[in-house]
């Protein structure tokens, strides 16, 4: 935003554990992310009305440690320790990690460049660790990570991924999957997930899909069968959100920001959430 047009544009940088939200996006009745942030910067900047834009709409349940919002203020809004403002007021299940005025022609959804999630699993016979109980999921059945591995290079690239994805009317489900690397980290099963965005429940999906797999209930190359097909497949598991986390949101340097965000708005259409 140009201060000559009567706004500052800030980039907020969030953590939250996602346990007690039904999500990011403002929802009535309902205790959200982005409720909880909008009505923390109306109290502190004493402001009647916020809007945030964020870089990708997580699912309810889903934590975050990169996530990216842009919010306009009007020019003159003390800005001077309003991270730390913020934080004093908010519940701690959110952090304000970061906020600055952001780059001219940022954008937090349309200058990215892609989003990043880590799905967590361990298939240790007695489960998630406690202090990781919320955020990794415990699998009944020992997994094949290497199986799992020779799958997920499968569904690398540009593809429909329908298969995988909750349809919204009019929305593109066309996306490029940059990484989908599967490893066991310290007995934790870590899927790692980066695409120009995801469509609802993509990387659940995913994932689940890669768990058959490593189940031995499917072969590697049954997963890019089902891409293939474009259609829902009922071998294919939508795995539940607490094991999912936004983990970073990349954007380009930034005097690419805008151009960036004016490519994004030639072919996203509307809002999609992670998950």
């Amino acid at each position: 935003m140009n201060p000559a047009d009567g706004l500052l544009r800030l980039r907020l940088d969030l953590a939250y554990d996602g346990t007690p939200f039904a999500g990011w996006a403002r929802q009535p009745g309902q205790r959200t992310v982005q409720g909880d942030v909008e009505d923390a910067l109306m109290r502190v900047a004493r402001l009647p009305a916020v809007r945030l834009t964020v870089a990708g709409r997580t699912d309810s349940g889903v934590h975050a440690i990169g996530q990216v919002a842009h919010v306009d203020l009007p020019t003159g809004t003390p800005v001077g320790g309003l991270a730390r403002r913020l934080n004093g007021v908010l519940d701690r299940a959110v952090r304000v990690k970061g906020l600055a005025p952001a780059p001219a022609g940022f954008d937090a959804r349309f200058s990215a460049l892609s989003r990043r999630y880590v799905y967590r699993i361990t298939d240790a016979p007695f489960g998630a660790e406690p202090l990781r109980r919320f955020d990794t999921l415990a699998s009944p059945r020992p997994l094949d990570v290497p199986a799992m591995a020779e799958a997920a290079l499968l569904l690398l690239g540009e593809h429909d991924f329908a298969a995988f994805c909750r349809r919204r009317e009019g929305a593109t489900t066309v996306r490029t999957l940059l990484r989908l690397d599967v490893s066991r980290v310290e007995g934790v099963i870590l899927a790692d997930v980066e695409a120009d965005a995801f469509c609802h429940s993509m990387v659940r999906a995913l994932v689940g899909a890669l768990v058959a797999v490593g189940e031995g209930r499917r072969r590697p190359e049954w997963a890019a069968a089902v891409l293939g097909r474009g259609v829902r497949d009922s071998g294919v598991t939508v795995l539940p959100a607490h094991g999912l986390t936004l983990v970073e949101v990349r954007y380009p340097p930034d005097a690419l920001l805008a151009a960036r965000a004016q490519v994004t708005r030639a072919v996203r259409v509307p809002t999609s959430a992670s998950g």
